[in-house]
């Protein structure tokens, strides 16, 4: 296996400021870590016959912001850090090619819009996954990955690379402390309290949710990865308190703050 190779590939992340970096063989999907797994279509290989290691990034989405969701705030956040991903993926791709690796970038969203996943509410891949594999965190009741540094506040973007790189090994504490604060706040009702993956999201009632904010301009929700309290990003930001989002008289302050947001940028109910 190319270690040198992997020691350059994240020199070349810190350079580009990219905070988590993971590496899996194409063989981990051929292996799953639970059942029920996806489909053999869904695997790297059978997107990218020569793919030999997927690459995954990921870049965090600022607890604060995010707080204040629905909002045009976090809107553009959310668009912003999947722009980046998607850019970031694409030249680390470039980059291994010219180093002699043959390289694709995998888009961080595989769909047109929303409305198409009313009849197919599933992407060709699934960067969730491959973080998963990658060794960047374990799943939530939420559905979501959650991760040590900022719990479910991360989006994954992913390189498939005929370079044969050592993976990374796999997390194998669960994060998710199962306090059911997702599921009991979730707007849409679509989350349950079994584990992943025998407690799958209601893809169409969070879909509904979201198509609805879609239409005021300030989707995607969040509610779920908001509240979630795993991750030392609500260190960081002094948000250990859980009762922040639920007790607007002992936290007046923030709740002004988002009410104040939540009043601009996109269209009233």
């Amino acid at each position: 296996m190319n270690r040198e190779l992997k020691e350059i590939l994240l020199d070349r992340c810190r350079e580009m400021e990219i905070p988590l970096v993971g590496v899996a063989s194409v063989e981990r999907w051929e292996d799953p870590p639970f059942l029920p797994w996806m489909p053999e279509e869904f695997y790297p290989r059978s997107i990218y016959p020569e793919a030999r290691s997927v690459i995954v990034i990921g870049l965090p989405v600022p607890l604060p912001v995010l707080e204040s969701t629905p909002s045009i705030h976090y809107h553009e956040l959310y668009t912003t850090v999947n722009i980046l991903l998607d850019q970031y993926t694409y030249r680390l791709a470039k980059y291994l090619t010219e180093l002699g690796y043959p390289s694709i970038f995998i888009p961080r969203d595989g769909y047109g819009a929303g409305e198409v996943l009313r009849e197919n509410p599933v992407a060709f891949f699934s960067h969730r996954h491959a973080a998963l594999l990658a060794g960047l965190g374990t799943f939530g009741v939420n559905n979501t990955l959650l991760t040590p540094e900022y719990g479910p506040r991360v989006r994954f973007g992913s390189v498939f690379s005929t370079a044969v790189l050592p993976p990374d090994p796999l997390i194998k504490e669960d994060l998710c402390t199962r306090c059911m604060k997702c599921v009991e706040m979730c707007p849409a009702g679509a989350l349950d309290e079994d584990d992943y993956p025998e407690g799958l999201t209601d893809k169409r009632a969070c879909l509904s949710h979201n198509l609805a904010l879609g239409r005021r301009y300030i989707s995607p929700c969040g509610i779920c990865i908001k509240v979630c309290p795993v991750g030392k990003d609500r260190e960081v930001f002094g948000r250990e308190d859980p009762s922040l989002y639920t007790d607007k008289k002992k936290h007046p302050l923030y709740h002004r703050a988002w009410e104040h947001v939540r009043a601009y940028g996109g269209k009233k109910e």
